[in-house]
């Protein structure tokens, strides 16, 4: 175990740096859909519900496993088993969902950073489906863009955690606050937000049309363990840098609380905009990057606001790239006893290899449908990731914590609760994640593989 480990400098650090980690797309684009598709109020009123009930347990477990091991997976895994049972070896392959992740969220990244150049050049007219067509056609400006993404990113963990990561973290999400707000005050401002907030935050089930309340509910147990990207060690390498100084719960509460704020603004941001120019509120993607750079179009002062919506989604990405690859880089370090400089150069040179099939779908391969349909590389990508290893290695981190054969109860307890604040109860609160959270989110991992692939 690595006692003389680099930590935050501060606990603010620390609470940004995990949040960064957890907003990204998931919030500020994969939350504002699902949200539209799944009857709007009544899936947040689902979604908060679940995101305490589901998703706050396995950030614990998470943090306090990275804090006890001093290490991200698989090293945790191994520093803390008390049998001989060979833990790491899931964990290894938990692991691989970083780079998986990071295969195709550079390349997303890059799109964004594409448009909002677009916006700065003075070029947000000419942005339509076809221009969007064109981008995804072309294999030399998605790499381009993605690379672009990348040397933003590498620099940054090059540094180290205190002198570098924690720093610009802390003003990148400054940064990502200031323009959320000033985007909520100018979508309140239009002409269809009462309307949109209606729909946003007022719980009704009539909203759900077609969908049924169990596929909502399904879809808001997903989202929670989505959004916050626990379950392959993105969250654990977070709490391996920080200090034994203050226990965890309240630390999670900050984390989550951040991280819903933004994609609550996110709501307040698309659907007053949706119900005031007559858009589907469950568009899905092309709402991002093709319909709302119309609506751009037909907005006083939309080259600005265009500007400002695509460079905030691109701080979003950013954040969550910086928090991910470092993750990379801390197993380089601890499991491959490189240096620093070492670790971010060959996983760097490796990532920007291995965005090229998540590219290549779009053009070279796009007749290649791995998951049937109109499927492409980055779908595939996204499924082992979202649909298995999240919810999976949500599974195998609980039953970790909560096992004798694991890690054990008592120990996680003990990290949980060691340091100042807030100290989290045990009574009917083990007993739920010991017996019936596992449950839940094997159901969950279970009943997303058959919608796919059966119902």
């Amino acid at each position: 175990m690595n006692n003389n480990r680099e930590l935050f400098a501060s606990r603010l650090g620390f609470i940004l740096m995990t949040a960064g980690c957890s907003i990204g797309l998931g919030n500020v684009w994969r939350f504002p859909y699902i949200t539209g598709a799944y009857g709007g109020g009544i899936f947040v009123l689902l979604y908060l519900f679940f995101l305490a009930l589901l998703g706050f347990p396995v950030l614990m477990m998470e943090l306090a496993m990275g804090r006890a091991g001093r290490s991200t997976y698989p090293g945790a895994f191994r520093n803390l088993r008390q049998s001989r049972f060979k833990w790491e070896i899931p964990g290894y392959i938990l692991f691989t969902g970083n780079m998986i992740l990071l295969m195709f969220y550079t390349v997303v990244t890059g799109w964004l950073l594409a448009y909002t150049w677009e916006y700065v050049a003075g070029n947000g007219a000419k942005l339509t489906a076809e221009k969007f067509d064109m981008f995804l056609a072309s294999p030399g400006q998605q790499v381009l863009y993605a690379m672009i993404a990348l040397l933003l990113t590498v620099p940054v963990c090059l540094g180290g955690v205190q002198k570098s990561v924690e720093k610009i973290v802390k003003v990148m999400m400054g940064g990502l606050f200031i323009i959320l707000l000033i985007l909520v005050i100018n979508s309140l401002q239009m002409q269809g937000a009462k309307a949109g907030l209606h729909f946003f935050l007022y719980p009704d089930a009539g909203n759900l049309a077609e969908k049924s309340f169990f596929d909502a509910v399904h879809a808001a147990m997903a989202q929670a363990f989505f959004t916050l990207s626990i379950g392959i060690g993105s969250i654990a390498v977070c709490g391996s840098y920080f200090s034994k100084e203050r226990s965890l719960p309240m630390e999670g509460f900050w984390i989550i609380l951040l991280d819903t704020t933004v994609a609550v603004c996110a709501g307040l941001i698309i659907f007053p905009c949706c119900h005031t120019f007559n858009i589907a509120p469950d568009a899905g993607p092309p709402l991002i990057f093709i319909t709302l750079p119309k609506v751009f179009q037909n907005m006083a002062g939309g080259r600005f606001w265009g500007m400002l919506f695509f460079m905030f989604l691109s701080v979003a990405a950013l954040s969550t790239l910086i928090a991910v690859f470092e993750n990379l880089v801390a197993f380089g370090m601890d499991e491959l006893k490189w240096q620093r400089k070492k670790s971010c150069g060959i996983f760097g040179v490796i990532l920007a290899v291995l965005t090229l099939p998540c590219v290549f779908g779009f053009n070279i391969w796009q007749n290649f449908h791995p998951l049937g349909g109109q499927s492409n590389v980055l779908d595939l990508e996204d499924f082992i990731v979202s649909d298995n290893l999240l919810p999976l290695g949500a599974l195998i981190l609980t039953l970790f914590c909560m096992n004798r054969y694991g890690w054990g109860k008592d120990n996680f307890y003990t990290e949980l609760n060691t340091g100042k604040g807030w100290k989290f109860p045990g009574g009917i609160l083990c007993f739920y994640m010991r017996w019936i959270l596992p449950l839940v989110i094997f159901s969950i991992w279970l009943i997303g593989i058959l919608k796919r692939f059966v119902l």
